[in-house]
């Protein structure tokens, strides 16, 4: 038995033959970047999202480094100030603090749901604090009537890092991506909306950041060889921009079967030593809030199961071994105590989970988790 942790060539194959044609009619029309493929792109995806602009950029690190950028340019922050982010995010969202200048914030998360603890929030809030950036880690939103009431009180502007949530949806009807100020998207191929290599976008209803993120983006120009703002190279290119919008068509059904398989694990997992990412065993078939980019469990021997695993043919992988706070890149704030956060991150394992993953591949998941 070989089962991937995700099978990307088996992902990209289900979207054939429509991936090469659209990559192709690309190709001939000799026109790769800022075309109509990006154009189409951002007005469906912004539609999809229910907001009114979507930038396309290069990656969704950029996204979250160009929203900050923005708000900058436009006086809205300045270097020092702080953002409030959960502890135990992937060290993208730090890194687009950083590179700003400003001061990222450790707030922990709920040890049930690894998203942000809304409870933190306000104890955490100084005269330097501009925004919350909360997290839809592993594909579950982050999001509570409490985030908005701290963000109004304080003047806080809200952006998501929406980089593995592509596609979920609160019983309200709206999409991540659409709940805050603005929001970064990553198309990382991994993601559940995968480019065929790098890309990203900005989501927001905010003309004038739309505007700024767009110029800030494409060398800091609004036209061409007139530079008005210090920006970056950042930009969708024409091809990912086209795989994206055949990927886009199928994004809801293929999340609805990542469900599927989320439902089969919580329902069938019955080793004790197991600590399920939902706390019950309830259906999670009508939970739209959650799109399972990763299933994640939680085990006191993480890494023994994981050699177990490995044993029995099936890939798991770490998401993630090592909290931002304790990174060599951070030695400022390794002296940071953050007891929830480390103790996720010393046991928590993802199982496989994709569109393409059969049930029968999840029988043996399940099969094998059960025996040790």
């Amino acid at each position: 038995m070989n089962i991937k942790f995700l099978d990307i060539q088996k992902i990209t194959n289900s979207y054939e033959p429509e991936l090469s044609s659209a990559a192709m009619e690309v190709i001939k029309s000799g026109w790769f970047l800022l075309g109509e493929e990006v154009k189409s792109f951002e007005d469906e995806y912004a539609q999809f999202t229910g907001v009114e602009h979507c930038i396309g950029v290069a990656n969704g690190l950029d996204a979250l480094r160009l929203i900050l950028k923005a708000y900058i340019s436009l006086g809205i922050f300045q270097e020092g100030d702080e953002i409030l982010v959960p502890a135990n995010t992937y060290i993208a969202s730090i890194l687009a603090i950083t590179d700003n200048k400003l001061q990222p914030v450790f707030v922990e998360p709920d040890m049930k749901t690894f998203n942000l603890d809304y409870s933190f929030l306000e104890k955490h809030i100084t005269k330097r604090t501009k925004a919350i950036m909360p997290v839809h880690l592993y594909g579950q939103i982050c999001w509570d009537n409490k985030i908005v009431e701290v963000a109004t009180k304080y003047g806080l502007k809200i952006i998501e890092d929406n980089a593995q949530a592509s596609g979920a949806i609160l019983e309200s009807g709206v999409r991540s991506g659409a709940l805050g100020d603005a929001a970064g998207h990553s198309f990382y191929p991994g993601k559940n909306l995968g480019a065929l290599g790098d890309g990203g976008a900005v989501t927001t209803s905010d003309d004038k950041l739309a505007e700024r993120i767009r110029a800030l983006g494409n060398y800091g120009s609004r036209i061409k060889y007139r530079n008005e703002y210090k920006g970056l190279n950042s930009r969708l290119d024409e091809i990912q921009a086209a795989i994206l919008r055949v990927k886009l068509r199928r994004l809801d059904e293929d999340n609805k079967h990542r469900r599927e398989i989320a439902n089969y694990y919580i329902q069938n997992i019955s080793n004790s030593d197991i600590i399920l990412p939902r706390s019950s065993k309830e259906s999670v078939l009508s939970s739209l809030d959650h799109v399972w980019h990763l299933f994640v469990i939680r085990h006191a021997k993480r890494d023994s199961l994981s050699e177990h695993m490995t044993k029995k043919g099936i890939q798991t992988l770490i998401h993630y071994p090592i909290p931002p706070h304790k990174q060599s890149a951070y030695t400022e704030f390794r002296e940071q105590t953050l007891p929830i956060t480390e103790a996720i991150h010393n046991e928590v394992l993802s199982l496989p989970i994709s569109q393409v993953l059969t049930l029968e591949e999840a029988k043996e998941v399940v099969k094998a988790i059960n025996q040790i």
